[in-house]
């Protein structure tokens, strides 16, 4: 580890803990050379995982993409942020657990929807309706009726 200091390219560790969040593991350092301390934290390294989207093109996975979708879902619902983003948090455990490097956009849909379906069951039929590109209303009707069928 590089000194910020001097540049000096050897450092030892003084103390080594854990953050608050159990994430990130932090070093206090001292220099070999100039003897001044600094602090370095150490993270796993996730491998990016791509999304294929309808027409074929990719993109990195964003979950603040989908944490927006699913926000604007649940608009003027009785639902906690709190719960979206642990929502959120295991779609992305999901996908990262799967340990494939490429995921379909149709899948995180999926995912999110069973999410939904959960949490709140009007925001689940406003995600769907716009996910599956809902054109007419006895599409609606015919996933409203899905859903009270399994009630």
């Amino acid at each position: 580890m590089k000194c910020p200091y001097c540049a000096h390219d050897e450092s030892k560790v003084i103390d080594s803990r854990p953050t608050e969040e159990g994430e990130k593991i932090r070093r206090r350092r001292e220099c070999l050379q100039c003897g001044k301390r600094f602090t370095t934290y150490e993270v796993i390294e996730s491998v990016p995982v791509l999304v294929v989207k309808r027409d074929k093109s990719r993109e990195a996975f964003d979950a603040q993409k989908l944490l927006n979708g699913m926000l604007r879902a649940c608009e003027k619902r009785p639902v906690e942020y709190a719960t979206l983003e642990k929502a959120v948090n295991e779609i992305e455990a999901t996908i990262q657990n799967s340990f494939e490097r490429e995921v379909t956009s149709e899948k995180i849909g999926e995912l999110a929807m069973d999410k939904l379906k959960n949490i709140d069951e009007v925001a689940y039929v406003r995600f769907a309706s716009v996910y599956r590109q809902f054109t007419d209303v006895s599409t609606f009707i015919a996933e409203v009726n899905k859903l009270l069928n399994k009630q």
